[in-house]
């Protein structure tokens, strides 16, 4: 299973004279500072709302945070990624916003709903694994129709999340690397790094901290070989998505983010963890993104992605 590389050759040249590192550097910093503005700009608002609402001040930003409002609105914050990814490709590098998405400057709508489709089948391959390790598993407390109601709202915002992400580490940050440095341990590994740093969590033990970063690094090894071989986010955006929205609307494993899922599970974040069950739990979570890769990158494979070349540059 060979990759060809002319589609992301053809991507990672496409930026302009004014991408240098410091103004990577420099785009980077704002993007940071929009996000970060948001975030507090809509917490502090919702938190406030919150408390108004529910006439109980004690709750705090803690409450707030762990109530649908509050997933609703931290998945909102991520419109700060995307100003200042428009704030920066505008007046930092001078390009279109749209340059990030491939080569042919769209979305391989194609590329999405495959990716989509994959993350899906793969990750209900996980959730049968995960359950045959741990059982214990129970219905949400959110109502059918609830849950049904809030539905499309809820693939919104994680599009809106996801999408963010993706531009940033696999469009922006990747993109703007490789256009500088012909290594991929530079252009792959740094916005990998910073992609699944940003997934530690404080409140977990530390074999499962570790098992989780494990799994998101093999996760963003998928999701940087699908741009590699396409030259397009598309892909990339429907694995993401699809990821996310079975643990927000299907099955929830974090407890902090299971008010609209239909199930919850015994929450990663929760003590009575095992090394063991970490270990398991990392394997479970690289072997699926492995078969991810296969599944959109194997040549017989229905699912397969097609490269934007330059007589092809269009949505297939």
């Amino acid at each position: 299973m060979t990759i060809d590389p002319a589609a992301f050759e053809r991507y990672r040249h496409s930026p302009n004279a004014r991408t240098t590192l410091p103004r990577l550097l420099l785009g980077t910093g704002i993007v940071v500072l929009f996000w970060g503005a948001t975030t507090v700009a809509v917490l502090v608002g919702g938190t406030y709302a919150f408390i108004a609402w529910q006439a109980t001040p004690s709750s705090g930003i803690q409450g707030f945070l762990a109530s649908p409002l509050g997933i609703l609105t931290a998945l909102v914050s991520f419109a700060g990624i995307w100003i200042g990814l428009w704030v920066a490709m505008r007046w930092v590098h001078g390009e279109k916003l749209s340059a990030l998405l491939g080569n042919s400057r769209r979305v391989s709508w194609s590329g999405f709903l495959k990716g989509l489709i994959a993350v899906l089948i793969t990750s209900f391959i996980s959730e049968i694994l995960l359950y045959l390790l741990q059982p214990q598993i129970a219905r949400g407390p959110i109502s059918l129709s609830s849950w049904l109601l809030f539905a499309i709202p809820i693939a919104a915002l994680t599009l809106l999340q996801t999408s963010s992400e993706e531009l940033l580490f696999r469009g922006y940050l990747l993109r703007g690397l490789a256009s500088r440095f012909k290594s991929p341990f530079v252009w792959a590994l740094l916005p990998a790094l910073l992609f699944t740093s940003l997934h530690w969590s404080a409140s977990s033990s530390p074999a499962i901290n570790a098992c989780v970063l494990a799994s998101i690094a093999a996760f963003a090894l998928l999701l940087t070989l699908v741009v590699y071989a396409t030259g397009n986010l598309g892909a990339a955006l429907g694995a993401h998505l699809g990821n996310n929205l079975t643990g927000f609307l299907l099955i929830s494993r974090q407890e902090s983010y299971n008010s609209f899922a239909l199930f919850n599970a015994r929450p990663l974040e929760g003590p009575g963890w095992a090394t063991s069950d970490a270990v398991l739990i990392a394997f479970i979570g690289i072997a699926c993104s492995l078969l991810t890769i296969v599944l959109l990158l194997h040549p017989r494979s229905p699912l397969k992605v097609a490269a934007e070349l330059p007589d092809r540059a269009s949505t297939a």
